[in-house]
């Protein structure tokens, strides 16, 4: 999931650079949420992997 958060990033960059607004916006917003839903998920797993350790 953080690979195509990175994916969506680099196209929202290349997109930016070349003046596609639209498309670099929209990229810009999925990387994020893709981003914030690994951070929720990597943060979930420890948790629980804690947990059950004990």
């Amino acid at each position: 999931m953080l690979y195509w958060a990175l994916v969506f990033f680099v196209i929202a960059l290349v997109a930016g650079a070349l003046g596609f607004g639209g498309i670099a916006s929209a990229s810009s917003g999925i990387a994020q949420i893709l981003f914030f839903l690994f951070i929720v998920l990597f943060a979930a797993s420890l948790i629980l992997g804690l947990v059950r350790r004990r």
